[in-house]
Formats: structure tokens, sequence, C-alpha cells
């Protein structure tokens, strides 16, 4: 069934998603006076054809689905074959060139254009997310170097100089509101609520490296999800958990008297101390009753277990004790015009993102395991399926971005390729000539191919986790 429904998913994403690049620059041509051939969704055999009886324009759906194209009159695609007089100002190779610039870069910009609507939507309609309550941070972390303690309620923040500061609504909105300063190195301002009143902790990300950005850079700050309750969902059996007399239902207060209501936090806490003895507060529900207000608190000894990392070949604790967070939550909800704006700024956001991402791991400072290829796709579109509608819409605008920012990049074969030439017959007054179209066509193939191959192997090692 799960399979079933990433199929579907994957289906339904990448339908969309070529439809509406390809529709961009269909819509575009018909503006321009080109005349267009086909407008194909999908390659190879066709499976359903129509010709529209007003334009020409033969509709088809072909057999692999991975993929569209829109098919212009153009007189260097005739093999030789004269074009009607009649029809000749309607080819795509005698407009000017800003013509035919706009035409080409129709197709990412609707997939920009897309991603605003789709994010629009998800913040109009409302959306659950995880409160942005913080966890007590990690020693030596910016967050603790800032002076946030844990269980503050971050609520507004203010990035380098700005005059203003901007509400913080959610952990999402808190992640990416740090995600662009820890890429720019700025320091931040944030104001964090408490049951003391609200503060200004400053947060400082000048020593923020490109590869901190890379991992998990959140965990790197210092900043978790806090403020909700870290229960113990069972117990492996002979683990140091079970020796300690840890049991299902039990909710973990503190280690080593410091609050823990995060499994990351805490796991990472335990991992460094293999061998040695933590003492755990444990709040224990009441048996056999209905319990009122807070249960049972138990301090226990417990030695974590050290086992050899796999990753790292260094000792780490272990327990043996399967966790669960429940984290506070909220409801936000946006009106139309914010949406909008909101909508606009995180597609801008993700496209410099992964337009930086791109270009870090081109000169070898991200890792190319970033890349993703359809297998990562069709899974990550089942999860969101399943999660609902607002997290499949926004795993569509983000893959709407992703193909916009791919098509944009400057190689031959994509629409970026073809849009370098446009500027450079701009500039120099002179079409690239056919010949060096030809060998950058084959530079720029090979590129893809390359890409494919590597995005492909990403997948199946994620998928056989080699």
């Amino acid at each position: 069934m799960n399979l079933l429904i990433e199929l579907l998913a994957f289906a339904v994403a990448i339908g969309v998603l070529v439809v509406v690049h390809e529709y961009g620059h269909y819509s575009v041509a018909r503006l321009c006076g080109v005349k267009v051939l086909r407008f194909s969704i999908g390659f190879g055999k066709p499976l359903f054809q129509r010709v529209s009886p007003k334009t020409g324009t033969e509709w088809t759906i072909a057999a692999l689905p991975l993929g569209g194209y829109v098919k212009m009159l153009d007189e260097r695609e005739t093999g030789g074959a004269p074009i009607p007089a009649e029809l000749l100002d309607q080819a795509f190779n005698r407009k000017s060139v800003w013509r035919r610039f706009a035409i080409v870069a129709a197709g990412p910009v609707a997939n920009f254009l897309l991603a605003i609507v789709l994010f629009a939507l998800v913040f109009a309609t409302g959306v659950t997310e995880p409160a942005a309550v913080i966890a007590t941070p990690a020693p030596n972390t910016p967050a603790a170097v800032a002076g946030l303690e844990g269980g503050e309620t971050i609520v507004a923040a203010r990035t380098g100089d700005a005059s203003e500061s901007e509400p913080v609504r959610s952990w999402s909105d808190l992640r990416w509101k740090l995600l662009g300063a820890a890429f720019d190195h700025k320091r931040v301002t944030l104001s964090a609520k408490d049951a003391h009143g609200t503060s200004d902790f400053q947060l400082d990300l000048h020593g923020v490296t490109e590869k901190d950005v890379d991992d998990d850079f959140m965990s790197h700050l210092g900043f978790e999800p806090g403020g909700g309750k870290l229960t113990v969902a069972g117990v492996q059996p002979g683990s140091a958990a079970q020796q300690a007399g840890l049991a299902a239902g039990d909710r973990l207060r503190a280690v080593d008297g410091i609050p823990t209501d995060n499994a990351t936090t805490f796991i990472g806490y335990v991992k460094s101390h293999a061998g040695r003895p933590l003492t755990l507060q444990v709040e224990r529900p009441v048996r056999g009753g209905q319990s009122q207000g807070q249960g049972q608190l138990d301090n226990i000894r417990i030695v974590p277990q050290s086992q050899r990392d796999e990753t790292t070949g260094q000792p780490i604790g272990r327990i043996g004790a399967e966790l669960a967070t429940q984290v506070p939550s909220i409801d936000v909800h946006y009106g139309p015009i914010e949406s909008l704006q909101l909508g606009a700024r995180r597609t801008w956001d993700l496209a410099v993102y992964s337009v930086r991402m791109f270009g870090r791991m081109i000169v070898g400072e991200a890792s190319l395991k970033n890349l993703s290829g359809p297998v990562t796709i069709a899974d990550y579109a089942g999860k969101s399926a399943r999660l609902g509608p607002s997290a499949f819409l926004s795993f569509l605008a983000l893959v709407s971005i992703s193909l916009g920012v791919l098509n944009l990049l400057p190689i031959p074969v994509l629409d970026g390729g073809h849009l370098l030439y446009y500027l450079v017959e701009a500039v120099t007054g002179k079409v690239v000539s056919d010949r060096w179209q030809l060998v950058f066509q084959r530079a720029g193939l090979a590129c893809i191919v390359a890409l494919s191959a590597i995005a492909l192997f990403n997948d199946l090692a994620r998928l056989i986790h080699f």
C-alpha cells in the first residue's frame, strides 16, 4: 500500500511540475507570436494525441512521463524542408533575442510562481507546526554562549543591523531565519519569552562554517525543540535501561541535574558518557488508577554501555531505551496578502539556498551526497502525501523550486544554457555558431549524465544504507 501511495504521489508531483513548466514556455511563446507545433507530457511513444483546431498545436501524452517538451516552429529544425512564407513570422528563430529569452525563461519562472502559490495556500489554510520553544542547549554552542538556558519561547528575531525585529511564529519560522543569517554569517538578536518575561539574546553566527550549514545546523547552533515531554516508549531486554529499572511510560525530567525535554540532546549526552554513571530524574505515572498532576519522582543511577560507533570508530554510550518526544505545537494561520508575501519570500530563500548549495558542491565545499534522484523524490512524495495536504503541497513547492533552479543553471541542453547563448547574442550582436552550440551541447549532456548518475547512486545508497 505504501508503495502504491509513493508511486501515485510521485506521478502527481511530476505531472503537475512538468505541465506547469512546459505551459510557461507555451503561453509566452503564444504571446510572442510563435507557432507551437507540439505540447508533450512525457517522451517516447504517444499514448494520447489531440490537435487543437484553433492553434494547430498537437497535445500529446507519451509513455515515459519523466519530463516533457514544447516544440515550436523553427527553421533550424525542419530537416531542410522550407517553411511556408505565411508562417515565417511565427518561427521561433525569427523572433528578437529578448522574445526568445522570455520564452525560454518562462518555464523556470512558472515553477517559481507555482511554488509561491503552493506556499501561500499552505500559509493561508493554516498548518500545525512545533512551537519555537527551545530545549536546554549543549554547552559551548552559540545558543548556550548567548545565554539561553532552555524552555524559552523565541517570539522575534532581528538579523544584523536591521531596525525592526520580525515575529517568529513557529519552529520552522525560526529555522529559516537562522538559516539565512548563518549563510551570511550575521549576528541575530533573538527575543525570548519565559516565566520571567521577555529578554533579548545576541546570537553570534560569524564562526559558523559552510560545513556547519551543510549538516544539521540547528543542532550545531544549540537549538533543539523543547518544552515537551520526553518519555520512555520501550526498553530493550538486558540493556542498561532495564537493569536500572526504567520502564515504558516513564518521563525523563533531567539527567545529572540538567533538565531534558528533547531526545536528540539526551541521546547526545548519553553517547558522551560511555561507561560513566548518570543520574536520571524520572517521573513515573501512578500505577493502578487515574493520576492527578505530577507523578512520582525518582532518581535512577544508570551506566551507559560502551559500544563502538560504526561511523567514527569511537566508543559511545547506549542505554537501550526507545524514546518518544511530544513537543508543544501551534496552529499558524496567515491572511491572503501576507500568505502571498511569505510564499514569495520562502520561494526566494529556497532558490538562493539551492544555488548556493550547488555552487559549494561544484567547488568541493559541500558533499555531492546532497544530490537526490527520482527514488528519493518518490519516497518523500509518498511520505509527505501520508502526512496530509499541507505537507504534500510544501513538498511539491520545494521540488518545483529545485526544478526551476536546475533549469536556470548555465548548462547547455538546459534552459539556462540557451539563456546564456541569448545573452552572448545580445551583447555581441552575433548568434553563437551551430558548431560551438554542438560542442557545448555535448559537454552539457555529459554534465547532466554525470549529475544523474551521482543522484541515482545516492538514491541507491540511501535505499540500501551503504
